[in-house]
């Protein structure tokens, strides 16, 4: 895109037009905690040499994922991604296409479309799955402002377990909309009692299974309660393994299904970009966020794939949308079906089997230090510590050791008062040595 400059006088004309004074005004609803005044403290010229070189010094302060043994999850999870699904999702065919704004000459997207959602509804146990989302966070913004259209209530009830970044992107989305978000008190060893907080005037309860401990949640009697009180279940998870283990929130009542993709197919890819998968009842499509890609045949009885349902504002008028979601994740989402095909129902199993495995021998290991206390009765392939002093300095000193032992809470929640606990994840590619080592090192700087 060309760079067309403008003049005060063309940019006082564009102001008055639209009625605003100033260019501040813009951005109003922005809190002024979060503006930056004046321009980022970086150079403001620099050749490409220098940039690379300057990069490059930056770079090698990081600790590598592959490099140590690593126990970081929180959301984001360290998996095997078979060479087979980067090579795949580089043919041109797929790179290089987007939004099938003519979806009738894009029955390969379309078809890997369709298989995808096919795949998301049978790992959730739901009715229908959309094309995906940007990620777990924004999906579960998605469903709550989803349960508001479908209730006709705005009031939307967390509970304390759920990932404080989920969290805090709801209450991003529910301020501007001017919407009520109830947020109840972790609980991290688990059993948080939910149900007394659950009346008439909520639209939906949002629970995470596991949830951020780790803990796996009934979501059963919580759903019973939230359908006497005519609100909707919002079931969220981070981990797309343990699907392949866990009892699916389908199964379990829920009414929709939301979560983050990341461990099937796509790698960490330094935080992004993710996948968001979004799945619900039948008779809530027509309130469900994204796109719906659908099978059918052509007029000489051929199989087709047709663009069933566009719910966001590109493609309806806009006060129709159910969502402004931009883009769904495509390259992504391609990456997760391929290697969930890849895996099937059986290799899945056992990846997830793997996973549960990895991550109990951890617990037993790293509950043998003296100090140490394992928090959870149960878990999949994440769990809590508590540590003595401050998990974060506990983290420090383990990194400098070489083990990138997990994530400390008060990084994700720095006012909850929970500083001692460290969440750990273990994965297929935590090795036994790996997770005798952690054992050692925590021993050591404790």
């Amino acid at each position: 895109m060309r760079y067309l400059p403008l003049t005060p006088a063309d940019r006082a004309e564009m102001l008055a037009r639209i009625g605003v004074p100033s260019v501040d005004h813009l951005f109003a609803d922005i809190p002024e905690a979060q503006r930056e005044i004046g321009l980022p403290r970086l150079p403001l010229a620099k050749g490409e040499l220098e940039v690379e070189r300057a990069l490059s010094r930056l770079a090698t302060q990081n600790v590598t994922a592959g490099s140590v043994p690593f126990f970081i999850g929180a959301g984001a999870y360290r998996h095997h991604v078979p060479a087979s699904v980067d090579h795949l999702i580089q043919r041109s065919e797929f790179l290089t296409s987007y939004t099938p704004y003519q979806p009738e000459i894009a029955q390969g997207t379309l078809q890997y479309l369709f298989e995808f959602q096919t795949q998301v509804a049978m790992l959730t146990a739901m009715e229908v799955a959309n094309a995906s989302m940007y990620d777990g966070s924004t999906a579960t913004a998605e469903a709550v402002l989803m349960a508001h259209r479908v209730t006709r209530r705005r009031k939307a009830l967390l509970a304390g377990n759920l990932h404080p970044h989920y969290r805090a992107t709801v209450e991003t989305v529910s301020r501007y909309a001017a919407d009520e978000v109830v947020s109840l008190a972790p609980v991290p060893a688990g059993g948080e009692d939910i149900l007394p907080a659950i009346d008439a005037s909520v639209s939906c309860v949002v629970v995470q299974s596991p949830d951020v401990f780790g803990n796996l949640v009934d979501l059963r009697p919580i759903a019973e309660a939230a359908h006497k009180a005519g609100a909707l279940l919002v079931a969220v998870f981070t981990e797309a393994v343990g699907l392949g283990l866990v009892e699916p929130p389908g199964a379990q009542g829920a009414d929709i299904v939301v979560g983050e993709g990341q461990s099937i197919g796509n790698a960490l890819n330094f935080g992004g970009p993710y996948v968001g998968l979004f799945a619900t009842r039948q008779k809530f499509v027509r309130q469900m966020p994204g796109r719906l890609a659908g099978e059918t045949v052509d007029a000489e009885g051929r199989r087709g794939f047709v663009l069933t349902l566009s719910t966001r504002e590109q493609h309806i008028r806009r006060e129709k949308a159910t969502s402004n979601i931009c883009t769904n994740s495509g390259l992504c989402a391609l990456a997760f079906t391929i290697h969930m095909s890849l895996l099937g129902k059986a290799g899945l199993v056992r990846l997830a089997r793997a996973n549960h495995a990895a991550a109990c021998d951890l617990a037993d290991r790293l509950a043998a230090v003296k100090g140490v206390e394992v928090l959870n009765t149960n878990f999949f392939n994440e769990f809590t510590l508590r540590v003595p002093g401050k998990a974060s300095d506990v983290v420090e000193k383990l990194a400098a050791k070489g083990i990138l032992a997990g994530v400390p809470y008060s990084r994700l929640a720095p006012k909850a008062g929970l500083d001692d606990l460290i969440l750990v994840a273990a994965t297929e590619v935590t090795t036994e040595d790996d997770r005798a080592a952690y054992a050692a090192a925590l021993k050591e700087v404790l």
